[in-house]
């Protein structure tokens, strides 16, 4: 039987489609037979690795992988940055079953914090006591600092399954997850308040959140062929992060949404005024995309809701603050466990409640117009632009009736 080598292999620079250039790393397979087979693999575009010495440090745990069966290997060390990139290849790929949001969390992580600290490590330099207190040092919440602990841990973890390392020591890492602040949670004064001040499409997007509980992903990643006017519900079935188009954050995120007649009515008038109104366009399409596009999730933000929200004295508010009121109106008003649940689409530990105590539609929708009922005001909120005009509509199909053909 032949004897297995150590490869080093070689990285080239090709050119790929569209005249773009990627990092391509060539090396040698052993077959069953003892046959040798050539195998490429592209691990990056030019804009990903700059140049040969970042290529060079995503090809190493690859290298390692490549010649496990070398005595040589064995006695190499594997480094942090190494074991990180490996976890890269095989769990943060497009086919890893990690939604796009995780997977940008994840490289935030490892290129901020992570990598700068641990990377040129051993692994069997890591300490558990060392890490604790590193985490300790950092000028975040406990939340970030738990989070940074958990994908330590996740990434020790995979060094193990692929034989790496006989131990994990983020298991003995102490890290409180406990917020340090109560999160903000807006009365329906606020509410009220911060729709009266909003201007379209600022005030159907906040009008939409607050009643529903849609993550800022799946709001900005509506198009109109998501909303039935006819059934008044909206189907999820998307999510936008850094303008690119992945999955819902879980199978549960996926159900459809209650629509309250007023609101409704609300996103039906966004539409007779939206210059994006057909079907296969975005709710909220950017104007400085020409449409092509939704807003961004901050620049929304920024220009119209955060200048209304410090007139009237709301600090640290962001687009989860709307999620969060939704939850805790609907907790205050009495609402059943599961009903809340499942309006907020969480998906449930308890198996047995999922498969046996769903919540039907019509109690969602009237625990949903419950809250929406206690808006002060709430003809007069419903459009603040609209004041002196002869809207008598009572239902969305009057209101298809008269709008224009799209």
């Amino acid at each position: 039987m032949r004897r297995s080598r150590f490869q080093q292999g070689s990285l080239q620079l090709v050119a790929r489609a569209k005249g773009q250039k990627a990092w391509e790393y060539r090396w040698y397979e052993l077959q069953p037979d003892g046959s040798r087979r050539r195998r490429n693999l592209v691990i990056g575009k030019l804009e990903q690795f700059p140049n040969e010495t970042a290529a060079q440090k995503a090809v190493a745990a690859l290298r390692v992988d490549i010649n496990a069966e070398s005595p040589r290997a064995n006695l190499s060390p594997i480094s942090v940055q190494m074991l990180v990139e490996h976890y890269r290849q095989r769990e943060l790929g497009e086919d890893s079953g990690k939604t796009l949001k995780t997977r940008y969390t994840y490289e935030g992580y490892f290129r901020k914090w992570i990598l700068p600290r641990w990377g040129g490590y051993r692994l069997k330099d890591v300490k558990s006591v060392a890490v604790e207190e590193w985490l300790r040092s950092l000028e975040l919440s406990n939340g970030s600092k738990a989070k940074i602990r958990n994908i330590m841990h996740a990434v020790f973890n995979h060094a193990i399954r692929w034989e790496w390392h006989d131990r994990n020591p983020i298991t003995q890492v102490r890290q409180s997850a406990k917020r340090s602040k109560v999160p903000i949670v807006l009365t329906l004064e606020d509410v009220a308040a911060l729709l009266s001040r909003l201007r379209e499409p600022a005030y159907t997007a906040v009008y939409l959140d607050v009643f529903t509980g849609l993550r800022v992903g799946e709001l900005l990643a509506l198009r109109w062929a998501d909303v039935d006017f006819a059934k008044l519900q909206i189907s999820v079935t998307r999510s936008i992060v850094m303008q690119q188009i992945g999955d819902c954050k879980t199978e549960a995120s996926r159900k459809p949404v209650p629509l309250d007649p007023r609101l409704g009515e609300t996103l039906w008038r966004w539409r007779m005024k939206s210059p994006s109104p057909q079907e296969s366009d975005w709710v909220f399409a950017s104007p400085y995309a020409k449409g092509r596009l939704p807003y961004w999730p901050g620049a929304l933000f920024r220009a119209h809701i955060h200048p209304a929200a410090r007139v009237l004295g709301i600090e640290g508010i962001g687009w989860h603050t709307f999620r969060r009121t939704y939850a805790t109106l609907l907790k205050a008003n009495g609402e059943d466990v599961k009903t809340v649940q499942e309006l907020l689409r969480h998906a449930s530990s308890l198996v047995t409640m999922n498969l046996y105590a769903q919540a039907v539609t019509d109690l969602k929708r009237k625990a949903q117009s419950r809250i929406v009922d206690m808006l002060p005001d709430n003809n007069c909120l419903l459009l603040p632009q609209a004041s002196g005009s002869n809207f008598a509509y009572r239902t969305i199909t009057d209101l298809q009736n008269s709008g224009r053909d799209l």
